[in-house]
């Protein structure tokens, strides 16, 4: 079965003092935290057996979830004394990680085509495939060059403006294979679009981008102008 690792342990400082007393994937969106937004799309999607990383204010998540069996999903919590970075993270539970597994960015709200990717990805034999969705700030988001079959040829993570090269970008939801554990070092402070994603560039591993789709929503809630946004728009995408 595939599992899903859902990164929430960031403390999520751009949006203080919301966040001071809760991690930033708890956000209301709504009057509905983003983490439970995000867990009832994984489960429709049959999605049930979840990671959590936990660090800055973990009860909250705990406290609300439990284990998970009144939102349909199983969860798995894995506690960081100290931050190990979105690739330290899974590193970590890497023996939980022994097939295809998704990774979430904890502060993205999305009705993303999961499925879609995941056979995308099967279809392509990829090591990481990544959700690319097209921005109008491209030095603030990880930069992904793709060529006519959807392979990465270029990452580059917040790029000064000189060195932009595309406005598609990391969309914060990524699949992948357990051989990306091997790039990882141990208890290591490692971040997939800082160090990950180039190193594997560099080793010319297969790495594919697929663009989600028009009827798509998708945006990181990190920064005050963001989670307003998202306040607003997302009445439109709820069922």
């Amino acid at each position: 079965m595939i599992k899903t690792f859902i990164l929430a342990a960031g403390e999520g400082t751009r949006l203080h003092p919301l966040t001071e007393d809760m991690p930033k994937p708890m956000v209301p969106i709504n009057n509905r935290p983003l983490l439970e937004i995000t867990i009832d799309q994984l489960c429709r999607q049959g999605l049930t057996e979840l990671i959590i990383n936990l660090h800055h204010r973990p009860k909250a998540i705990t406290d609300h979830f439990g284990h998970g069996a009144t939102f349909g999903v199983n969860i798995t919590y894995s506690y960081e004394e100290e931050l190990l970075g979105t690739a330290g993270a899974i590193k970590k539970v890497g023996s939980l990680l022994q097939d295809t597994f998704v990774v979430i960015y904890g502060d993205v709200l999305s009705n993303i085509d999961y499925q879609r990717l995941i056979s995308f990805h099967k279809k392509k034999g990829a090591l990481v495939t990544l959700s690319l969705y097209r921005v109008d700030n491209p030095t603030q988001v990880g930069l992904v060059e793709i060529d006519k079959d959807n392979r990465v040829t270029a990452f580059k993570e917040k790029p000064d403006a000189d060195q932009v090269f595309t406005n598609l970008a990391n969309a914060g939801v990524l699949i992948c294979e357990p051989g990306i554990l091997d790039a990882i070092p141990e208890a290591t402070f490692f971040d997939y679009g800082h160090d990950l994603l180039p190193l594997l560039l560099v080793q010319d591993q297969l790495l594919y981008g697929l663009p989600i789709q028009e009827d798509t929503y998708l945006v990181d809630v990190g920064t005050q102008e963001k989670y307003e946004r998202a306040q607003e728009e997302w009445p439109r995408y709820v069922d």
